[in-house]
């Protein structure tokens, strides 16, 4: 698996993803029973609200070889500011809309 996680903007000056690589790591959280290799092709921010960047961000993700978009907990759950995206469902929907079918999709990190 060749993974891309796109990251919340607005917390990126105070989370520089120690949980996210954990996870995925120790196996645990969204990646938990996975068990075939896991590679990240790219950790990249939504390019902030209302998350429209996500789209061409996810396809340059794809580009460099990830199959799988990991929408990373900053955005689906609010970890660590307890504030999820307001924008999270809405931008799921237009990459999916956007990439090929075959894409994977992981909806948080841990």
């Amino acid at each position: 698996m060749k993974i891309g996680i796109i990251r919340c903007l607005q917390t990126e000056d105070f989370c520089p993803g120690t949980t996210d690589f954990k996870m995925i790591k120790d196996r645990k959280g969204a990646f938990e029973g996975i068990q075939e290799d896991i590679e990240i092709v790219g950790f990249i921010n939504c390019g902030g609200c209302p998350g429209k960047k996500a789209v061409l961000r996810a396809r340059k993700l794809i580009e460099k070889g990830a199959d799988t978009i990991v929408f990373a907990s900053c955005i689906t759950k609010g970890n660590p500011v307890g504030y999820a995206c307001p924008f999270a469902k809405k931008m799921k929907e237009i990459i999916q809309k956007d990439l090929p079918e075959n894409i994977r999709y992981i909806d948080y990190t841990h």
